[in-house]
Order: structure tokens, then sequence, then C-alpha cells
């Protein structure tokens, strides 16, 4: 370090005048690989980047001259660099125990999908083109059939999420008219986004009816009048209510639509195409048996328990999607290629549901035997444990994961994963948090969760495929 104390400031200036020019450091061979990799624009603003820190530095008397070679500018350029040319959207282990995590991408597109989406970035596609007539399409019509087939709906229509689905709904059936809802099903679906507030921007007016508890279907029925656009039902995805509870099915609430000449709009949220119980999970209504109990239209997502791209689904009544697809919000909330051709991928899998659980990814992970991850557990507990040092405790333990992203809240699934706890059997207060940000700042992050004096790292995300990768960058950073 230097010592720039003298009173003159002669010192100062004698260190200052150690600072190479820029134009000959970049002319050295220790830049080459440098210029070459990022080219010479970049690597000229984050030397100057550089020597203006150093100079700072050397203000307060902690610039070292060793710093100014040419092999250390060239390392500290391209640490710099490399940090700036990193993604903001980077790839993380999921150890969280939860599936469908929203903050962590949700659904994992299968390798269809995949190869799907990476045909359709690199050559012309008919969008919007019909190869029969040659005349201009529509976009819908590249997967209307194949949902309609797994739905038994009548049409289809596709648009960027399920908020989005229902917001479209409402302005093009609902505006300026009632929307008859019972109080119980008024959701907040996440980020503060309640149904009360979709239906306020769509124009149309709540009408509630029931309580949040207990609703009939006189309720329903005594609530309809001149100005009653449509009644919707909200699949209750995100939480439940337990004990004195009364809901109207839609088997009951059907027939009083029905006779009064009004549709039925169905708000499944996650939505699936089959039944999950034949793999062992929780039972959810799927969209085919929603409309074969009565309902005219059912928005569900496309990322959730479908196991695709983020998408939002409205299926149902031919004429009703006819005047939604005229509504203007449709062309604003359409969804483009990549979404269609990564959909069409993953709706092609449901056509054969006895290889679905091994070829959707998000099947595949809600499914995933216990005996599986607790011997990924106690091959990766040494590496784990080297990693951390001796103040913490590494150990194999049954653990339980969740589907996640408001789909059947209430249902766990048995599973493993390696929790962390300080060696001395204290409270850890922040140490685990210290443990968790170092696996954040990982080459590839591992996002775990804190729970009951703990760092958990769930593995139901994390298959045979990847854990080499997970266990390479632990031993690396010893």
């Amino acid at each position: 370090m230097s010592d720039v104390t003298g009173g003159d400031g002669s010192e100062l200036r004698a260190l200052m005048a150690r600072v190479p020019s820029v134009e000959r450091v970049l002319a050295s061979a220790e830049f080459g690989a440098v210029i070459a990799a990022y080219g010479r624009t970049q690597t000229l603003a984050a030397l100057r980047a550089t020597l203006d820190a150093w100079r700072a530095d050397a203000q307060t008397g902690r610039a070292s001259v060793d710093a100014l070679s040419d092999a250390q500018l060239a390392h500290a350029v391209d640490a710099r660099l490399a940090k700036r040319a990193r993604s903001n959207v980077r790839s993380v282990f999921n150890l969280t125990g939860t599936v469908l995590h929203t903050n962590l991408g949700r659904a994992l597109l299968p390798d269809e999908a995949v190869r799907a989406v990476a045909d359709i970035l690199t050559r012309p596609a008919n969008l919007e083109f019909d190869l029969d007539t040659g005349a201009r399409g529509d976009r819908d019509d590249l997967i209307n059939e194949l949902i309609c087939e797994l739905t038994g709906a009548e049409a289809a229509t596709v648009v960027n999420n399920n908020a989005a689905a229902v917001l479209l709904t409402l302005s093009a059936l609902a505006s300026r008219k009632e929307v008859i809802v019972s109080r119980g099903e008024l959701v907040e679906i996440g980020g503060a986004f309640r149904i009360p507030d979709i239906m306020s921007r769509a124009g149309a007016k709540l009408r509630e009816v029931g309580t949040t508890n207990r609703t009939h279907p006189r309720d329903y029925d005594e609530a309809i009048n001149a100005k009653t656009a449509l009644l919707m039902k909200v699949h209750c995805s995100n939480y439940a209510v337990n004990g004195f509870t009364k809901e109207v099915t839609l088997a009951e609430l059907a027939p009083i639509a029905k006779a009064r000449g009004l549709p039925v709009v169905v708000d499944l949220g996650s939505g699936t195409l089959v039944d999950l119980t034949q793999w062992g999970l929780p039972r959810e209504a799927t969209v085919r048996e929603t409309i074969a109990a009565g309902a005219d239209l059912v928005t569900f997502s496309g990322d959730k328990l479908l196991g695709g791209p983020q998408a939002g689904l409205i299926v149902g009544r031919a004429v009703l999607i006819a005047k939604i697809k005229k509504h203007p919000l449709k062309r604003a909330l359409r969804v483009g290629k990549l979404t269609l051709a990564a959909l069409e991928a993953v709706l092609r899998l449901y056509r054969a549901p006895e290889t679905l659980r091994e070829r959707l990814t998000t099947l595949r992970l809600l499914t995933r035997p216990a005996d599986a991850m607790r011997l990924a557990a106690e091959r990766i507990e040494p590496a784990l444990q080297r990693f951390i040092g001796d103040a913490f405790t590494v150990s194999a333990e049954p653990m339980f994961s969740q589907i996640g992203s408001g789909a059947l809240p209430v249902d766990v699934l048995p599973s493993y994963g390696l929790a962390v706890r300080l060696a001395s059997g204290k409270r850890p207060g922040g140490q685990l948090n210290r443990i968790e940000k170092r696996l954040r700042e990982l080459p590839r992050p591992v996002i775990g969760r804190i729970a009951d004096g703990a760092l958990r790292l769930d593995l139901r995300c994390l298959e045979e495929a990847d854990e080499a990768a997970f266990v390479m960058q632990l031993d690396a950073l010893e």
C-alpha cells in the first residue's frame, strides 16, 4: 500500500505518475486475449474505469503499485468485463422444495418443447399464414384443434398468462355489467393481484354473494338481474377454508345460469388436463371435467400444472370465444411464436398419457420417488459438509415438498434433502443466513430455505443429470 501522508503531496504526485498510458497497456500482450474476447471498445472503457478506481484508492492510501502491472490490469479488466457480460437471467438450483416456484420460473419445459422453440427461433414459420389457402391465418389456429381435443371445448384462444385470460374474458363479456361471484372466491393470486381488481380494470361490476365461508345456490339466483353479464366461479387454488363451509358446485350453478340465459365462467387457475390421482398426487378437477359439468368458459395457466410455457388459455363455447377474440385487448395480450411452439409441443405429450410421467418435466418432478432423493442426499452430503466447514453439521433428512404457484397449497409431497445446522447446537442467529448467501453466490446459485433452525435443501428438483455439476462447484470453491 502507498503512503500519501506527505504534507506537500509530493508522494501522491509521484504515485500518480506511475499510472501507465492507456494506449500502451492496450497494446500489451497481456491485453490481447481480453480484446479478443470483449472487443476494443468495451476493454478501453473497462481499463479507464479500473484506473480511475485505482486513483481513488491512491487518494486514501489504499492503492498498490503492483496493481498497475500489465498482467494485474488485464486480470482486473477481464474480471470487470466478465461480470458485466454475465446475463441477469441465470439458471439456479431450485432446492426450495417448491416445484412450481413463481420466483424461479415455474414449470421447466420438456425436451420436446425446447427443441420446438430452438427450431422456431432460427427459421421463418407460419405464425399467421394458412398453408392450405395461402392467405393470412390466425395464430390461434396452430393449437386450437389440439386444445379442443384435450379439453372437450368447442374453441380456444391463448394469451400471455391466466390473469390476462380473466381480464380479457371479463372485458369482452361483462364490460359495464355485473359479474356474480361468491365472497369466498374473491382471491388474491399473488403480488396483491386480486380478482376484484381485475374486474375493475375490465370495466365489470363485482356483485358479491354469500359469505366468506358459506354460499348457497339461492344466493346466485336471487342476485341475477337485468345487468348481470355472467356468473363466475374462481378455483381457490392458493388457500383453503375448513370447518363450517358451503360451496356452490359447478353442477349446481350451471342450471341456474342456463335457466336465465347466462354463461358460467370458471377460473381454474393452475388447471390440469389429466387426473393427477393416477400418479398418487392430490385430486384436482381437470379442464375437461369442468366443461362437462357445465362451464361455458374455462381459464387456466399454461406454466403451472400443465407443465408448459407462461400462457393463459381460454376454452369453451365457440360463440363466446369468437366474441373474446374480437376484443381489442386480444391483440395486446396475444402470445408470440416461441410460446405457441413450446405450448404445442407440451400439449402433444398429453396425447400419450402412458408416457406423460417420464416426458413431462413437471410431472416427473412431482412424482419423483423419495428413495431417489434420499440416495442423492447421501451422495451429496460429504461435498456440502466440506464446503460449509466444521462449524456446521449437514444431515440427510426427510422433508416435505409442495407443488407451488397456488396449486394445491395444503397438500405436501414426501421428499428428502439436506439440513444444515450449527454444530454447537446453539441458536444459529445470522450464521445460517451467511451460509445461505454463500450458496446464492456460487457460479450457479443454490436456492434453499431457512426453517425450524436449519437451512434446508430439498432435493426434489435436483435430478441425477444435474447432480455432478452441483457437487463439482461445491468442491471447486472449498
